[in-house]
């Protein structure tokens, strides 16, 4: 599982298209971000006050078809799949900046016509929530951290740069997959959930691989756009909105890979030390901001569902 997102990548093949429909709980809509750019929304239904979802890195909108229709209980629920993954147009020539992230944000939002909606975002989507709410700040009214308060959210010097999180993840690598494991996308999946410690949507494993013509499952190799993703990213302090950031403090993991037990265990008591940190440097600094610490998963909403929706229901009950 990526730091910053799922190990899924791809888009979906034409034999899993043939022989699969999402039985989801959503309607699909496509919204153009910027001509040639043409971005996949889910929208989950219920009514009240919007919320917007963004994703981690690799994943889909999709990857919200479990917890979605239970935050529509209380709001009107919809989600963004980000340039370059899933059924949204993707390709390396595109700007993948931060910015250019938040305006496909801004995009929908106006295209929508979405009145202020809350905006929550998983992971590396902490970029795009503080890109939007550093430059449109009157576009939203309020923004959700789903343990996305990383330095590429904010950084006033004091957060634990990317690259040391990337290289202990390094240090801390989870279990790899066996050709069993692709024979379908059920069992890709199960064997993801050992490695990443949750268990993600089916649909969004259709979503993210393909199928050859033997009927075996594969992952797309989306490297390259994460890699533009991460060298687009820039440094925002200047955030003043109202934010909830709930922050995966003490984070869970999943399994290791076998033989990597120990080197692993040094990895993450500093991956502990650097979040425990960085919680207190976002809480310190960004006055607005409500930070709740939780013993999570990084997928926090998939690991502590019940109370991820709890907050964001009392955040929204505070905002005017």
């Amino acid at each position: 599982m990526f730091l910053l997102g799922s190990c899924l990548c791809g888009a979906l093949g034409v034999s899993a298209a043939s022989s699969w429909r999402d039985p989801a709980a959503h309607t699909v809509m496509f919204v153009e971000a910027e001509k040639g750019v043409r971005l996949e929304v889910l929208d989950w239904g219920g009514t009240g006050r919007p919320i917007l979802l963004l994703t981690g890195l690799g994943d889909t909108a999709h990857v919200y078809d479990d917890f979605a229709p239970k935050l529509a209980k209380q709001f009107h629920v919809l989600g963004i799949t980000r340039r370059g993954f899933g059924a949204s147009t993707g390709g390396t020539g595109l700007n993948y900046s931060s910015d250019r992230l938040g305006d496909d944000v801004i995009a929908v939002i106006h295209s929508l016509r979405l009145a202020r909606p809350i905006l929550a975002g998983h992971s590396i989507a902490g970029e795009e929530l503080s890109s939007v709410g550093a430059r449109h700040p009157d576009a939203v009214s309020g923004l959700v951290y789903l343990d996305a308060a990383w330095s590429y959210a904010f950084d006033n010097g004091e957060m634990t740069p990317l690259a040391t999180y990337l290289q202990l993840q390094k240090s801390s690598p989870r279990p790899t997959f066996s050709e069993a494991d692709f024979s379908s996308f059920e069992t890709w999946r199960n064997a993801d959930s050992i490695g990443s410690g949750v268990r993600v949507p089916l649909q969004e494993y259709h979503q993210e691989g393909e199928v050859d013509a033997s009927g075996r499952v594969h992952q797309r190799d989306t490297g390259a756009i994460a890699d533009a993703i991460f060298a687009g990213t820039r440094k925002y302090t200047d955030l003043h909105l109202p934010i909830l950031a709930l922050i995966a403090y003490p984070q869970t993991f999943g399994a290791v890979a076998a033989g990597k037990e120990q080197d692993a265990a040094g990895a993450q008591r500093e991956w502990q030390l650097h979040k425990r940190s960085d919680a207190m440097v976002f809480e310190k600094h960004i006055t607005t901001a409500h930070v709740v610490r939780m013993r999570a998963n990084h997928s926090i909403y998939i690991s502590n569902e019940s109370a991820v929706l709890r907050e964001i229901q009392l955040f929204a009950d505070s905002l005017h």
